[in-house]
């Protein structure tokens, strides 16, 4: 009786695990830059997935953030569909003064794991003069990496 309740338990947990797991394995599909910048507001502080091509890095000087903790090593670059390019950043590390070459270079071909920023949310981005606030009439969709890997073909 005991083995036969066990059977019972353990095959409908084998066949759900069956189901399931090789879902959970699969990579997550890449976000097109059209469709986020179609709707910002949808996609506001959600982690996606993006494929393209990296464009226009640029080193940004070290900013304050607003308890007055400054962080170095913080960059930007473009990332470039076919037809759509949204602004990205790799922020800071805070704490001792550190020189970080940025991981990538112009015309390289990348994943990005990023968070979205939609604009008029009051938030804070990274421009080119360090951390600022977002502000009403601003309509900045940028994307805030947490992860860049090269695409090898």
């Amino acid at each position: 009786m005991l083995r036969t309740l066990r059977y019972a338990v353990a095959l409908p947990l084998v066949m759900v695990l069956g189901t399931v797991l090789p879902c959970a394995l699969q990579a997550e599909q890449p976000t097109s830059i059209q469709q986020i910048l179609g709707e910002p507001k949808s996609y506001h502080l959600r982690r996606v997935t993006l494929h393209d091509t990296l464009r226009d890095v640029t080193l940004l000087d070290p900013y304050k953030l607003p308890n007055e903790t400054v962080c170095y090593g913080a960059y930007l670059f473009c990332l470039e569909e076919k037809a759509a390019t949204i602004p990205v950043a790799v922020l800071g590390l805070s704490g001792k003064p550190t020189i970080r070459d940025p991981e990538v270079e112009d015309g390289d071909h990348v994943e990005v794991s990023a968070t979205i920023q939609a604009p008029s949310y009051r938030g804070y981005y990274l421009s080119f003069r360090g951390l600022k606030v977002v502000t009403e009439q601003e309509g900045i969709a940028q994307a805030v990496a947490d992860r860049i890997l090269p695409i090898i073909e």
